[in-house]
C-alpha cells in the first residue's frame, strides 16, 4: 500500500476530525487525505494568532479551495498570552497549549473526538516543545503514525495536485526573535514586512528576517545566495529595512537554517 493510501486508511472508520492547518505543506496532505476519507466529516481550522504571517493565512485558505475542505478560522492573539510574549525557550510550548485549547473548543461545537496536527516523522528530530504540547492534549499526528517523511510528504502534495507542494517551510513571525527578548507587535509587523521586502527584490523563496535586538539578519535558501550580491539591490532592500523600524541590517553568509534562532540566543 502506498503511503497517501496509508494516510487515507488511517482516517477510515473514523467518525469526524479536525485538521489543525496552518497554511503549509504537511497539514495541507493530512487535510487532504482526510477529506477523501472523510468528506464533509472532515474539518480544516487555521488559527489566526497574530503572530501568523497574512501570506500564511491566504495559503491555508487557497490550500482549502484546492481539496474542497470544510475550512474555519479562528482568531485570537498570543501577544495577550504573558508566558508566550515572555518568550523563553519553552514559547513554542504556551502557543501550542492555547492553540490546543481552542481546537478542542471548535471540537466540543462540532462535536468531533479527534483533531489532527501536520507533524511528520522529520520533526520528531529536532528541538520541538510545540508537539509535546499538542500531544499532551490529545491531538494526534497521523503523519508520524504512517511513518510519512517530509520528502514524502512532498511526493504525495505534487502527486495530488496541491499548489503548495514545493513551498518553503515556514514557521510563526515570532520564531524570528531569539528567546529572551520579548515579542512585540511591533517587531513582529517589521518582520513580516522585512520578509516580503526580500522577496519582491531578489525573487527568494526562502526567506527570514532575524529580530536580533532591532538589527534584521537576512537569511536565505543557501541555493540562493547569490541573489543578494546585486549591491544596488541590497542597498535598496537596506533603505526599506530601516525605514520600518531596524536600525542595521546584515546578510547571513551562511544561508537559512531551521532553528538558527536558538543558537543566536544561546
Amino acid at each position: 500500500m502506498s503511503k497517501i493510501e496509508s494516510l487515507v486508511s488511517w482516517f477510515s472508520g473514523k467518525a469526524g476530525v479536525i485538521v489543525a492547518l496552518s497554511g503549509g505543506v504537511d497539514s495541507a496532505v493530512v487535510a487532504y487525505a482526510a477529506h477523501r476519507a472523510l468528506g464533509r466529516g472532515a474539518l480544516a481550522v487555521t488559527a489566526d494568532y497574530k503572530t501568523l504571517a497574512q501570506e500564511e493565512l491566504e495559503s491555508a485558505k487557497k490550500i482549502c479551495n484546492e481539496i474542497g475542505i470544510r475550512h474555519r478560522i479562528i482568531s485570537y492573539s498570543e501577544l495577550e498570552n504573558e508566558d508566550f510574549v515572555r518568550n523563553d525557550k519553552n514559547r513554542c510550548f504556551y502557543c501550542r497549549s492555547e492553540l490546543s485549547q481552542h481546537l478542542i473548543n471548535v471540537a466540543r461545537s462540532e462535536r468531533i473526538d479527534l483533531i489532527v496536527d501536520g507533524t511528520n516523522v522529520d520533526d520528531l528530530g529536532d528541538y520541538r516543545p510545540g508537539i509535546y504540547a499538542l500531544k499532551s492534549n490529545g491531538i494526534r499526528s497521523p503523519l508520524v503514525e504512517v511513518g510519512i517523511t517530509k520528502n514524502q510528504v512532498r511526493s504525495i502534495a505534487q502527486c495530488a495536485g496541491l499548489s503548495v507542494y514545493d513551498r518553503p517551510s515556514n514557521a510563526c513571525l515570532a520564531s524570528r526573535i531569539p528567546w529572551g527578548q520579548r515579542v512585540t507587535a511591533e517587531r513582529l509587523a517589521r518582520i513580516e514586512i522585512g520578509e516580503i521586502f526580500v522577496k519582491q527584490i531578489f525573487g527568494a523563496k526562502q526567506v527570514r528576517v532575524r529580530d536580533i535586538d532591532g538589527t534584521a539578519r537576512i537569511e536565505v535558501g543557501q541555493d540562493e545566495l547569490g541573489l543578494l550580491l546585486d549591491k544596488a539591490k541590497l542597498d535598496d532592500l537596506i533603505s526599506k529595512l530601516k525605514s520600518i523600524g531596524f536600525t542595521a541590517v546584515q546578510v547571513d553568509p551562511h544561508g537559512y537554517r531551521s532553528g538558527k534562532i536558538n543558537v543566536i540566543a544561546d
